[in-house]
């Protein structure tokens, strides 16, 4: 029987393509949401940072670095909303386990090759 998770990010973002694909052949039932094509709204932002906390967004990304301080100001929900694209990639919720990123700890912590 395969293990499912929820993996939300960005369909073109080659991380969470490369998760996804590892992911599969370690035998996960995988149910992506593209945050972009299929955006989340306040509510839906706040319920995954209540997952997730702050880390969520990603204050490394090129989205964050071209911000303003007025819009770096905001609520973090309404960041997301605003900016899906500023989502730490892939956010992965498998079971209890709540994962950001494609590390070797998140790996790991999935039972894929590391």
């Amino acid at each position: 029987m395969a293990r499912a998770l929820k993996m939300y990010g960005l369909s073109h973002c080659s991380t969470c393509q490369k998760a996804q694909s590892a992911l599969e052949e370690a035998g996960w039932e995988i149910e992506f949401r593209d945050v972009k094509t299929d955006p989340l709204d306040e509510a839906g932002w706040q319920a995954l940072l209540d997952k997730f906390g702050e880390k969520l967004v990603n204050r490394a990304s090129l989205t964050w670095r071209g911000m303003s301080e007025e819009e770096r100001a905001a609520e973090p929900a309404a960041m997301l909303a605003a900016k899906p694209s500023l989502i730490k990639r892939p956010a992965i919720a498998a079971g209890d386990e709540r994962l950001l990123g494609w590390t070797a700890n998140v790996k790991r912590a999935l039972d894929v090759p590391v």
